[in-house]
């Protein structure tokens, strides 16, 4: 306990040496006020009409500087959650660790802070050091020294068009360098999930992670094991979605932290063929980020565990199951394993079910049977999973290209593809040819 006060005074020491306030005018920061959202800006005109400051802060402001477009916009101000919301017709206060505002505009949620103090004034922690209850609040400056990162520790004023910088933020973030405001090691104890977040920062900026910042991350990534298996879940898929996942996975799994998040995978990445399907599902996931499209979990987890489900499927087989039976016997050993941390949202689960279970199916179908595979709802998505398998040459491409031209056509078109559909020579469908059934015939009348 003495230990760990004496790292946050040094820290705090350290910090306030070469803490040199930088202000950035539009000229400078090139933020173009246009992408910002107005919803956002509205915020801060509102809190700055009542007195208060208010000003959009964190990965927004990151993003806007290095020309990306920023998923969501948070406003950082110092008027207290009671203060704030009153002043919006759609607002509530949320959080138990941390007190939030969500300024709620149609489909657009603006996250609205306080404020805070530093971590050392009163924080209740765990027995690891991670805070578990904080709702002290601060000044400005306080703020920026509680931000983790130093990119991440910017300020856009959307009113003066002007960037505040309390950590040379700006600078690292020109040299694309991810680096921790404090004791790395202090602040990763305080919330373990940001040494996922380093990684994540540093492969969406394609930068490096500063040496002081990576040092202590193997050490500490056991700690990983005691966050809420819901926000590791969240943090998992930023990471996944981040337009560049399997570098994200790559460096987890060299960081020692993948086998805290998904430790099945780590056996995988290990076979040749395993780890080529995971490159090839996370390298169709990065294409849809860039290309702006969205993405769905289900899809995406579906994708990594797989290889995991297919090998114990053909196990069971091999053992004398029925194909359908011992598919859904695998998918249950897969997703019930005990020894998996992360938790896959069950709405998620039963998504991932659908798909895998839908691919045998496209194997030995009649007509009648397209027609009620087209009627499910997670028919796109395991067309597009049977479509990958082909990539992978686990099915028949032909096969693959003819179901992808069935989901993208109309009606008729359906009907007519349906009408001319043929089985591949030697494949299960021969087996499925409808035996003619004898006619039925009345019992002769019994005579009295």
């Amino acid at each position: 306990m003495v230990t760990a006060t004496i790292k946050k005074f040094v820290s705090r020491l350290i910090l306030s040496r070469k803490r040199v306030t930088q202000r950035f005018q539009a000229s400078q920061h090139g933020i173009d006020r246009r992408n910002v959202s107005r919803h956002a800006i509205k915020v801060c005109e509102v809190l700055d009409q009542h007195g208060f400051k208010a000003y959009i802060v964190g990965g927004a402001v990151r993003d806007l500087i290095v020309g990306l477009v920023p998923k969501d916009f948070d406003v950082a101000t110092n008027a207290t959650p009671e203060q704030i919301r009153p002043l919006f017709r759609r607002a509530r206060i949320i959080g138990r660790r941390f007190k939030l505002v969500h300024i709620v505009f149609g489909q657009e949620i603006i996250e609205t802070s306080t404020f805070r103090a530093p971590a050392d004034q009163g924080e209740d922690t765990d027995e690891h050091g991670r805070i578990i209850s904080d709702n002290l609040y601060g000044t400005h400056e306080q703020d920026a020294a509680r931000r983790d990162f130093t990119l991440n520790a910017l300020y856009y004023d959307p009113l003066k068009e002007e960037v505040i910088d309390f950590h040379h933020g700006v600078n690292d973030l020109k040299k694309r360098t991810v680096r921790m405001i404090g004791d790395p090691a202090l602040r990763y104890r305080e919330d373990p999930v940001r040494m996922l977040r380093a990684v994540r920062f540093a492969s969406k900026l394609d930068g490096t992670i500063a040496p002081a910042t990576l040092a202590p991350i193997r050490e500490l990534a056991p700690l990983l094991a005691h966050v809420p298996s819901s926000r590791l879940f969240d943090e998992v898929l930023k990471l996944l979605t981040c337009g560049r996942a399997m570098q994200c996975l790559q460096q987890t799994r060299e960081l020692g932290m993948l086998r805290y998040l998904l430790p099945q995978i780590e056996s995988v990445l290990e076979q040749p063929d395993g780890a080529a399907f995971i490159d090839m599902a996370l390298n169709r996931t990065d294409a849809r980020i860039h290309a702006g499209k969205s993405t769905s979990p289900s899809y995406l987890f579906a994708s990594l565990l797989w290889k995991l489900v297919s090998q114990r499927w053909q196990s069971l087989v091999s053992a004398g199951e029925p194909r359908q039976q011992a598919l859904m016997q695998a998918i249950d050993d897969i997703l019930e394993d005990r020894k998996q941390p992360l938790t896959i949202q069950r709405r998620f689960q039963a998504d991932m079910r659908d798909i895998w279970a839908m691919q045998p199916r496209f194997e030995r179908v009649t007509p009648r049977a397209i027609w009620r595979m087209i009627e499910q709802p997670r028919f796109r998505a395991a067309v597009d999973f049977l479509q990958m398998r082909a990539q992978a040459h686990e099915v028949d491409s032909v096969q693959a290209q003819w179901w992808m031209d069935l989901a993208n056509a109309d009606y008729d078109s359906r009907a007519i593809l349906i009408e001319n559909y043929q089985p591949p020579a030697g494949s299960r469908e021969g087996a499925t040819k409808r035996r003619r059934r004898r006619p039925r015939t009345r019992p002769a009348p019994q005579q009295t």
